[in-house]
């Protein structure tokens, strides 16, 4: 198992702290990173996107600062902070800031 070296082990962190916004810009940093999955903190200044892409793995997202916007499968989510949403293994999905926002992504392999 990989771990960033700011993030250490058996500390208590906020993950949103983690990663810093970056005008005109997507900050992604992954910090664990195994055979079975990875967790990375993503930041996105408003304007930025992912473009729809899948998965073969089930994605968990959990929107720590702002509100994202999450298609999946043609069907539009509005999850803020606080919230969580899963993204279906092999779904069609993208993601959009209309305003700024971080979340932390959440992927298990199997």
């Amino acid at each position: 198992m990989i771990m960033d070296s700011k993030i250490e082990k058996k500390k208590v962190f906020v993950p949103g702290d983690a990663v810093a916004y970056s005008d005109g810009g997507i900050v992604s940093k992954e910090f664990v990173h195994s055979k079975a999955g990875s967790i990375t903190l993503f930041s996105f200044d408003a304007g930025q996107r992912l473009s729809e892409h899948s998965a073969p793995f089930d994605a968990t997202l959990q929107i720590l600062d702002g509100e994202a916007e999450i298609m999946i499968d043609g069907e539009l989510f509005h999850p803020k902070a606080g919230q969580m949403l899963i993204i279906p293994a092999n779904a069609r999905h993208s993601v959009n800031a209309v305003h700024r926002f971080k979340m932390m992504l959440t992927m298990i392999r199997g």
